[in-house]
Parts: structure tokens; sequence; C-alpha cells
């Protein structure tokens, strides 16, 4: 079960691996799905512990290999495939039929068919959740068809007689106290393999994997038996009800993927599994009246409910990037502070220096339907905005300025006519005087006011790319001196009720901002991408750097030593480039302005080098330029600290929190300082750009990464 909405898909390496290991390992990844985890190694765990009952096992393989086959036979792309996503309820209608009857040819028939089921089930169901409600699929398609199985086995004669077995049950089961093996047996019947044994290997494994749905896994569970215990009278009963794994799956679902872990989602974990008890209760005496389980309905039912709810009102916790609950948490942590700005991006409509006369919710005119809004003047050294007394409009240094377009796209309003206000007089009746609304091909509408007369050099219909002219600044409309007025808006009428946005790629003096929204009364500057700089950090796809690795520290990048490192550049399904080690996957990136270092999958610390060393970097190639990033903690800390990282900072997001400080020396080499409460004392970084493309050396600490050229 993934912990997004969509499938990710994992681009599939050839080469090194080797096809066959590819299948293997896809495989294995539908086993970590059920537990909303990727990794082949987590699965390979998960199936070990399916062999403690043969049978239960090889049903489940069976299935899954259906399923896998099935997929390939219909020519489904291998990258989708791989990530385990349509094959995980696969296996659980196999584990499923497996628990309830021996293999024999009758049953290994009744497997496949069963499998091939699920996965055209969980392909259709997720197809039609996905676009219309925007939900995962979850456990769905297995509940749907374990249920469709048993029901229609109790028609199949023959396979009531020859394909029941028993089932032993070890000494150990009973020397446990009830509490604990309630507890581990739950775990373990998540895949129907309902020991004491199974729950404990399966428990550790997570323990491992996830510190944070290892605390959820033990919270739901005697959240929800506790509550049962509470209603029904009977400690005993309630730990002794198998079902209570719906407890679990609900809330690691809630409280660790589906949202971003915190205390607003494990609270909302427990109030869904004590929400979801009268359910299970309910279900568990209507499907008796058929002989078939309830399996995981209940899970199902309460946690889509509750994400469909969350996503009606735009709950801010919810999850938009998928990994183990440590890393999504690592990632919001460090991404709300690196991307402050909005999805609704302009750029300053003005060349030059600017100072922000009014901004969001200013004190003057920006308030209610109109709160999101940008207004701007020229300054002079002392602040003043005109020359002299100021008393005529032509007095004021914005008067007549050159307004450029904030965005690429069509000109649906342009308004002109009205004339320029003298000082100290404003038009009420024109509110927004002269201005153009430009409808973005990103879906939103941006308005500019009070342009000078006769200024506009645009039409309705029009086409604009980013930067083009517009017109001149002026005082039309209810304006009391020439400035620039800018609001993105819900639709094209003009004075629209106005939505959230921000300005990308401009300098606060020094300071660079990639992406944000100045205060009232900083002064502005747009940058623009110097086209050499773009050029060389523009990967080109199969591409292929070497560097040399030497001056290993030990203390901060454990496990390296010198050597050679070979990066070839490739394109993930959603045309992301990253730089591939074998080992790990460093996704990078230009965008409005600014070259970008996302993320770090796998386990490379010569890509979290890179990583650490050049987060970010402004495109407009201005030495003396000064920004700060925020980074993902897990890759400074280090051992038991690093295990129980993403734990504490659910708790204590602000804790250990780590920050680059970085300058642009001169065109070709930037300087960085990386700070922590994790560190002892500040870790140094230098990097220098290569002459034609990417890097030359990067250095972080006494590590060393130096290019080495094709002679």
């Amino acid at each position: 079960m993934r912990p997004t909405f969509e499938p990710a898909a994992v681009p599939s390496r050839e080469g090194w691996t080797g096809q066959s290991r590819i299948h293997f390992r896809a495989i294995l990844n539908s086993y970590s799905e059920v537990l909303f985890l990727r990794g082949w190694r987590f699965g390979a765990v998960i199936l070990t512990v399916t062999l403690l009952s043969p049978n239960v096992a090889l049903a489940g393989l069976l299935a899954v290999l259906a399923a896998y086959a099935f997929a390939r036979f219909i020519r489904m792309a291998p990258t989708f495939m791989d990530s385990g996503f349509y094959t995980y309820n696969p296996l659980l209608v196999g584990l499923s039929l497996g628990y309830l009857f021996r293999l024999t040819p009758l049953t290994v028939f009744f497997v496949v068919t069963a499998g091939i089921s699920a996965f055209v089930l969980t392909h259709a169901l997720f197809s039609a959740s996905w676009h219309y409600l925007r939900l995962p699929v979850l456990s769905l398609p297995f509940v749907l068809v374990s249920s469709v199985a048993y029901l229609a086995a109790g028609q199949y004669t023959n396979l009531y007689v020859d394909s029941l077995y028993p089932r032993s049950v070890l000494a150990l089961e009973t020397a446990v106290p009830l509490w604990l093996g309630g507890f581990l047996r739950s775990l373990g019947v998540i895949f129907f393999m309902p020991t004491v044994v199974a729950g404990a290997v399966i428990a550790i494994a997570l323990l491992v994997r996830s510190r944070i749905l290892f605390l959820l896994a033990i919270l739901g569970y005697y959240d929800g038996t506790l509550t049962l215990s509470a209603l029904g009278g009977s400690t005993a009963a309630a730990f002794s009800d198998l079902n209570a794994f719906n407890f679990i799956l609900i809330s690691t679902a809630l409280g660790g993927v589906f949202l971003i872990p915190s205390l607003r989602s494990y609270t909302l974990a427990i109030i869904a599994v004590v929400v979801s008890t009268v359910l299970m209760t309910s279900a568990e005496i209507f499907w008796s009246l058929y002989g078939v389980p309830v399996f995981a309905l209940p899970f199902n039912l309460v946690t889509l409910t509750f994400v469909y709810i969350l996503g009606l009102v735009d709950f801010p916790l919810l999850a938009k990037t998928s990994g183990t609950p440590e890393e999504v948490l690592d990632e919001h942590l460090a991404g709300a502070s690196r991307y402050p700005g909005s999805h609704r991006t302009l750029a300053l409509p003005f060349s030059g220096r600017w100072t922000v006369w009014q901004g969001f919710d200013g004190p003057w005119t920006h308030q209610g339907p109109w709160r999101y809004a940008y207004d701007f003047v020229i300054t002079d050294d002392q602040g003043e905005t005109h020359r002299g007394e100021g008393t005529r409009v032509e007095d004021y240094l914005a008067f007549r300025k050159p307004i450029l377009s904030p965005v690429r796209g069509r000109v649906v309003r342009v308004v002109d006519g009205v004339p320029d206000n003298p000082i100290g007089v404003t038009d009420r009746s024109r509110n927004w005087g002269n201005l153009v609304v430009i409808e973005d091909e990103r879906d939103f509408f941006v308005e500019i006011s009070h342009f000078s007369e006769g200024s506009l050099k645009v039409r309705e219909g029009d086409w604009v790319e980013r930067g083009a002219p517009l017109g001149l600044c002026g005082n039309s409309g209810y304006s009391p001196q020439p400035h620039i007025h800018i609001q993105v808006q819900v639709n094209d009428r003009v004075g629209a009720p106005t939505v959230p946005f921000s300005f990308i790629s401009y300098a606060e003096g020094r300071v660079f901002h990639a992406n944000d929204t100045p205060s009232q009364d900083t002064v502005v500057e747009p940058l623009h991408p110097d086209r050499r700089l773009e050029n060389r950090l523009g990967f080109v796809l199969d591409e292929v750097h070497r560097f040399r690795v030497s001056g290993c520290d030990a203390n901060r990048f454990p496990g390296l030593g010198p050597g050679e490192l070979e990066l070839t550049v490739r394109m993930a399904p959603d045309s992301t480039f990253y730089l591939d080690s074998g080992k790990g996957r460093l996704f990078v990136g230009s965008k409005d302005g600014t070259f970008y270092a996302y993320r770090v999958d796998g386990d490379d610390p010569c890509l979290a080098a890179m990583f650490l060393a050049l987060p970010r970097l402004p495109l407009a190639n201005r030495p003396g330029l000064i920004w700060k990033d925020a980074l993902p903690a897990t890759l400074v800390a280090r051992g038991p600290l690093r295990m129980a990282l993403g734990l504490i900072r659910s708790l204590f997001p602000a804790w250990g929190a780590v920050t680059a400080e970085l300058e642009m020396v001169t065109e070709e080499t930037v300087a960085g300082r990386i700070r922590s409460p994790l560190l002892s004392s500040p870790w140094e970084s230098r990097v220098d750009l290569h002459p034609i493309r990417g890097f030359e050396r990067i250095q972080i600490g006494d590590l060393v990464l130096e290019r080495i050229d094709e002679t």
C-alpha cells in the first residue's frame, strides 16, 4: 500500500542488477507494500516469515507470480510493475487461500485465477478511485476477491474434501502473556500467519525499518483492544480477537503514511481506531452469517473515509511524497523551509530595484477578498518615492517606468483610457484604473493595475511571455501615488477575489530568494538566469560523470573510503533527471532561475555529500549573493540518533533542524557552512563548477570529489 495516492514508478536499472534480479526484487516489493513500506529487503524478511507455513507461503507466491506474469502478458509498463503496488493485493489473496486450503492441482488453479482477478480489480479500482475521488485503493481488491473466493468455495465440494488441512499450535503460543501475544498474533495475521513467532519477527523488522510505524502499530492495537474491552466487558476476548489487526493498519496508515507524522496525525489515528471498533464488531457479526472472515474491510472503509474527508478540507498534513514515515517527515520539515512560496509563481513585474509598499494583508487596501496583493513603488536612498515636493505626478520615481509581464499566458482583459490622477486625488468610481488581466497557462489569472493612460502595449487576445512589456506605471484609479498593483485571482473578472502567490528569483540586497513573499518596506530586485550557468547545470541524459574520491571523513561519512565514483544521468518517469551511482540517486533540476538538488534516494554517502554541499544555486551568476537552505536532518545524523530522529521530530519538529548558509564567491565557486544542533561544529563546504558541464570539485569537511575528465 503506497504512502501516496498514486503508485510511484521506480525506474528499472538493468546492467549491474540483471533482468532476473529486477523481477525477483519486484516480487519481494509486493510483500513490503502490505505494510506501507518500500524495499525488497524488508519484503524478503516477510517472505521468510510466511515460510513458517509453507502452504501459505507457496500460495501467496503463486498468486503474485500469476499476477506478475499476466501483467507482462498484457505488456504493462515494467516501471510500474516493479514497485509492487499492483501485486500486493494478489499476494494477500493467495495468502488467504493458502491459509484455508492445502495446495493441490485444483487449489493451484483456484489461487492463480484469484490472483489474476485481484490484479485486474486493483488496476480498475485504482484508476477509478484516483481519477474521481483522489483516493488510494488500499487492500479493497483483496477483501472483495477473497470474500468472493471464500463464498464460492462453499459450493466447490472437491476443495473441502481434498484441500482442507489442519494447523498445529506451538507451545510458545500459550506461554506468552495474552496482552503481548494478542499484539504479536495480530501483526502476524496481516500475512495470515497468526502466531507469536511470526508476529515477533515482523515486529522486529518493522522496528528496524520504521520506528514511527512500530509505535503506531502498538498505539493502534492497544487503543482498539482496550476500547473493545471497555465496550464488551472482557479483556481476554478483546486480546484474542485476531481481527484487531485492522486497528494496526488504520493507525499506521493514518498516523504515519497518508498524513505527515505529528501529534495531530497520531491523535487522528487514535480517533479513527476508536471509531472502527463498532464497525469491526458489526462486520464480524454480518459476515459470520456467510462463514466469511471480515478480512481488512474495517481498515479500508475507515481509512478511505478519513483520507477523503481530510482531502475535502485540504488538511495541511496530508502527505504528498512517498517513502518511510521518517523520510516523508524529514522531507516535509525541510521542504517547509526550502520552499516557502506558493505553486502560483510570478516574476517581479519590473526591472531594477523597487520597494514593497504594501503586501499580503496590507494595512490599507489589501483586506478581505483582496488580501493577497502587492503594491510596489520606487524609493531613493532616503526612502522617498518622489523628487522635490512631490506635488506633481511626474515627480514620482515610479511614474511611467516599464511594467513587465510576470507570467506567460493570454491577455483576457484590457482597460485603458482612465486618466492619471493628480497627486492628492483618487478615482473611486474606477477603482482599478487602467489594467491588464492575464490568464496564466497554469490555470489562474493575474491582474496588474494603475497603468498610465495610453501606455498599454497589449490587446485582449495577445499572447505574452514572461518579461514582455505591458505598459508604463501610472496613477490611474484608486491610487494616491504612482505604483504597481498586482494580484492573483480566481477568474478573469476585474477585481475578483484573490488567492495566495509568490515571487521567484529575486534579491533583497545581497540575499537571494528562490520563491518567497517579500516583507513590507523591503527593496527587491528581479534576477535573471545566466544562459552559460544554466548550460553548465543542464545535465544531459546518459551522460557519465566520473570523480576521484579522497580525504574521506569517517566521522561525517562512515564507511566511505578512497576510490572512484561514476554517476550516470538518467530520467525518472516523471521527467525528473537524477544522477545514478548504482547505490543511490540524486534528483536535480533547474526551475524558475534556480538549480535544485531535490532529494537523495538510496544509501550513497557521496551523493549525500553533493546534496549537502550544493542544495540550490541561483542561476543569476552574481558573485556576492548569499542564501540559506534547509536540509534533511537524516543526512547529517549518525548511529542510534539517526534511527530515533524521525520519531523525535514528529513530536518536536524544530529539534535538530539543519541549515546551509551559502555564498556565490565567484562565477565558478560556491562556499557554504552547514549548521545544526546535531553537529558538534559547523561543516565547511566548497563547490567548483566545471567549465562545460556539472561539477569540477566538491569538498565538504575532508571529503573531496574531484572530476576525472576523459582524455
